[in-house]
């Protein structure tokens, strides 16, 4: 009966050190793609490094960074409301409120970061359904910045 156990254990440990080993593998993949998408919109790669730091250069690049630390927020609120319920149904649909406000602005960021570097709607449905493999293609493909989507600089037409 022990060994029966031990070996379930072994093999538990086997397969979480060989998901652990997969996962910083594609960790390292996903920072290497940021630091080129940094890097192609004109920011230092180093920033991609520094957590938060990221994130705010990242809306940077492509809306403002306002709508990161509102994003950061909604977060911690609901991570908050949601340990501290206690069957309240005003909190309930406020942490519902909050988790529903920051899906808006993932999916509008994905959006942005997608115009930002030329590409459509399928490929911001991409960064929104499957972020990072999409943040790899950004940075790794050929991909080039073209500007910010509200700035004149980018491929818009100004009509006077």
């Amino acid at each position: 009966m022990f060994t029966l156990i031990f070996n379930a254990l072994l093999s538990l440990g086997s397969l979480l050190f060989v998901y652990g080993i997969f996962a910083i593998a594609f960790w390292i993949l996903l920072l290497i793609g940021q630091w080129f998408i940094f890097t192609k919109a004109g920011e230092a790669g180093w920033k991609s490094l520094i957590p938060f730091l990221n994130g705010h250069v990242c809306y940077r690049i492509c809306w403002k960074p306002m709508y990161y630390w509102i994003f950061l927020l909604l977060g911690a609120v609901t991570s908050w409301i949601s340990s501290n319920t206690d069957g309240n149904i005003f909190l309930l649909f406020l942490s519902f409120a909050c988790t529903v406000g920051a899906l808006v602005i993932h999916v509008l960021f994905s959006i942005r970061l997608s115009k930002a570097f030329g590409h459509g709607a399928g490929f911001a449905v991409g960064l929104i359904l499957l972020p990072s493999i999409f943040t790899m293609i950004l940075g790794l493909g050929s991909s080039q910045y073209v500007g910010h989507p509200d700035s004149a600089s980018s491929n818009t037409v100004i009509v006077e």
